[in-house]
């Protein structure tokens, strides 16, 4: 057996060790869990690619919620492919510099979308909450929340894992 400290890592591999333990998924009340993803605190200045896109996206959601009726939900479309849009169920990465989103289809299909940051190109659109949802889904209030909750923490000094 090689002892750890005497095997040989490419930088690819060390940032790839690190940045794995950083993912994230928060879904929307009423969706499905989230499965339990690892994720250590970071200062701000250490925070990924996909970390910070992370939270602008959040924050672009809660902005465009704020102006749709109490019949409406967002959902969000893709440039570039034929993936149609997303309704909204949840909203994660995994650093260094994937986002995923989850939501259904117009189907109504589970779906789950992987962008690279770099290509990052979404539309947000409004669209008419389903009849099954008693009260529209605003999946950028809850995940905002979960965020200004996250920095808290952060800035208490505990480094829990969020599950």
């Amino acid at each position: 057996m090689v002892h750890p400290m005497t095997e040989i890592h490419t930088a690819a591999e060390a940032l790839e060790a690190d940045a794995l333990p950083r993912a994230q998924e928060l879904r929307a009340e009423g969706c499905e869990p989230a499965p339990p993803m690892g994720r250590a605190a970071r200062s701000k200045a250490a925070k990924t690619p996909a970390e910070w896109a992370f939270q602008r996206v959040v924050l672009y959601l809660r902005q465009f919620e704020e102006g749709l009726t109490p019949d409406e939900e967002v959902a969000m479309g893709f440039t570039g492919g034929a993936a149609g849009v997303l309704r909204i169920e949840g909203l994660g990465f995994s650093a260094p510099d994937i986002l995923t989103f989850t939501g259904r289809d117009a189907q109504g299909r589970r779906c789950q979308q992987l962008i690279h940051v770099s290509r990052l190109d979404i539309l947000l659109r409004a669209v008419p909450r389903p009849p099954e949802h008693p009260e529209p889904v605003r999946i950028g209030f809850r995940l905002a929340r979960a965020l200004e909750e996250e920095d808290g923490e952060a800035r208490d000094g505990d480094a829990a894992p969020a599950t």
